[in-house]
């Protein structure tokens, strides 16, 4: 049995976290990944025009993690972790720095080895409606939904080529992310969910914009194509806090890939518990 912990959308919430420090110190799982969104909330603070937040990762999430290290010893687990959406792309230099702690390993758009498995991270989302585009990409095509935001405009905290930021699209970056590799034992960690899943369910039921009406699955189409074709062991996804809740899922499946989601529309933290020798046998708890 080689079990493993994966959360996401945590949006820096101290209960959330000592709530899963206590299950891996009560569980002594042999990983940790982290699907993005674990930080206080960029796109609040460039609406509401106030300053970027920083420091929660060299401060809060560095702290707790090494003390977790220091009261586990060799049971510390490896640590996998990626941002979302709603976490400013200005903190990755910090999430390298607890890299170089040895505290966790930064999976973005990298191919790491664990065990006899291989993890891959990618954070990048869909157009939102939401200003922040720091993990914005477009889909397969410059094609942005009704109601959303093109990635070339909006804010970011880190800025990009104007050629990166019209021309490159999520299935560009899985085709090279992911190459020639064999991925019958891969596990990918995305922030954003596949396309109409049952994990990628908005409620956004009779919203129209201009009198259109808007795709209540807001998934990406690129990672459906990628799962279609490629069928990786296992998908991690987040994002969507209400999907489970409207579609009664946290877990879907395409072809032989099982996709499990992390995200929760309550207060508490939905803890999903895997055995990466038995993935189709995964739970969730709401903790």
């Amino acid at each position: 049995m080689t079990q493993v912990f994966f959360v996401c959308d945590v949006h820096a919430q101290k209960r959330r976290y000592e709530t899963l420090f206590e299950a891996v110190v009560r569980d002594k799982p042999e990983a940790i990944l982290f699907g993005g969104d674990l930080l206080p909330s960029g796109i609040r603070a460039v609406q509401a025009g106030t300053g970027l937040p920083r420091g929660f990762v060299l401060g809060f999430l560095a702290e707790e993690l090494s003390r977790l290290r220091e009261e586990l010893g060799d049971d510390y687990p490896r640590i996998f972790v990626i941002l979302g959406n709603d976490d400013v792309r200005a903190e990755e230099a910090a999430v390298r720095e607890v890299e170089a702690m040895g505290l966790w390993s930064y999976a973005h758009n990298r191919k790491l080895e664990f065990k006899t498995w291989n993890i891959y991270g990618y954070s990048y989302v869909t157009p939102t409606p939401f200003l922040l585009k720091d993990w914005e990409r477009y889909d397969v095509s410059r094609y942005v939904d009704p109601g959303c935001i093109s990635p070339e405009e909006g804010f970011r905290t880190v800025k990009v080529s104007r050629s990166e930021a019209r021309h490159t699209t999520i299935k560009e970056d899985l085709d090279k992310l992911a190459g020639e590799d064999d991925l019958g034992k891969a596990v990918f960690v995305f922030h954003s969910p596949p396309h109409k899943t049952k994990l990628d369910r908005a409620a956004m039921d009779g919203k129209t914009v201009e009198g259109v009406p808007l795709d209540v699955h807001v998934g990406s189409i690129a990672v459906r194509r990628f799962i279609e074709t490629r069928q990786p062991m296992l998908t991690l996804h987040g994002h969507i806090h209400e999907s489970a809740e409207i579609t009664g899922s946290w877990q879907d499946r395409i072809g032989t890939t099982h996709m499990y989601s992390a995200a929760h529309a309550g207060p508490e933290l939905a803890l999903v518990r895997i055995d990466l020798e038995n993935p189709a046998g995964a739970t969730r708890e709401l903790l």
